[in-house]
């Protein structure tokens, strides 16, 4: 009989002299919405495919990424460079590019179909693509960008969900056993006030701004005309870009990644919720993917196996 391990939750194994760490989940997920249009927001799609380019650059695929954007910003009259979005002032790193996949666009992102793909009561002919299918092995990296206030984010200035709504949303995930973890990441206004209701195990929460605080926008960029990006999303981006698929780097090197120096708003982490020591916890977890490794000891004949 065969012979196997299979080290998808296993904390660390020695075999053959080889060191195998994973962590204890089995599949990483992303969730990246821009809840905001119109080109006066352009650095709210500039935030969130920035951090759609880093989750992909550390190994999840587009088949696990929901991206949900207004995606008006590359072919806007307005943009001086079509098919384009930069988040620097230099213009070198274009991170519209020419591979983003776009799940939810235009008026497509709504409240409604947000908690949907949370809850995953979506309706039975929506395509994969539109689909969060997660499981209790699921970590997932929850990334949202807009305009706030107390316990409110818009949507598209036309609705808004509840830090109320979110939070209950977040508990039937739970309840459905649809994720291990999540790190929930926000950049808007009063942003923290966003978590302060969450009740549900195993979240770890991060805000670029405390209740009665603004989330201040980075820079403009002269040629477009307009802010290009959020001052907190821009240091996260600047950490991330350091970190590569095998980082020892931690999620609490993570946290500590905008002091109010930089963000001129003071950013919140709620960990309350979240069990495991931030040291030892991998900043890949949820930025970077889950290789499954196996594992065998027995010797396979292939000398008859066809080319």
């Amino acid at each position: 009989m065969k012979s196997y391990f299979l080290l998808s939750f296993l904390v660390c194994a020695n075999f053959l002299n080889i060191n195998v760490c994973q962590a204890n989940h089995s599949n990483n997920w992303a969730v990246l919405v821009d809840t905001s249009r119109f080109w006066f927001n352009y650095r709210h799609v500039a935030n969130v495919l920035s951090i759609y380019r880093s989750v992909k650059r550390l190994g999840i695929p587009d088949s696990q990424i929901i991206l949900m954007v207004a995606d008006d910003m590359a072919c806007n009259p307005r943009n001086p460079s079509p098919a384009t979005v930069f988040n620097n002032a230099d213009q070198q790193l274009n991170v519209y590019g020419d591979d983003v996949e776009v799940d939810f666009r235009g008026y497509e992102v709504t409240v409604e179909n947000f908690v949907r793909l949370l809850t995953g009561r979506l309706p039975p002919d929506t395509p994969r693509s539109k689909q969060l299918l997660t499981d209790e092995g699921s970590n997932i990296l929850i990334y949202l960008t807009g305009h706030g206030g107390d316990g409110f984010l818009k949507f598209q200035d036309s609705e808004e969900v509840t830090s109320q709504e979110l939070a209950d949303a977040l508990e039937q995930m739970w309840q459905k056993r649809r994720y291990h973890e999540i790190f929930f990441m926000i950049d808007t206004c009063q942003a923290s006030s966003m978590y302060e209701k969450f009740y549900s195990p195993n979240i770890l929460a991060m805000a670029s701004s405390l209740v009665g605080e603004d989330s201040l926008s980075h820079h403009v960029d002269p040629a477009i005309g307009v802010y290009i990006i959020d001052r907190y999303t821009f240091y996260a981006l600047k950490f991330l870009e350091n970190v590569k698929l095998k980082s020892r780097i931690s999620m609490k090197s993570f946290l500590g990644v905008c002091p109010k120096q930089d963000c001129i708003s003071t950013v919140g982490v709620r960990i309350d919720l979240f069990h495991r020591d931030l040291a030892k916890v991998p900043i890949t977890d949820f930025f970077g993917s889950v290789r499954p490794v196996e594992l065998t000891f027995d010797f396979l004949d292939i000398s008859n196996t066809p080319l």
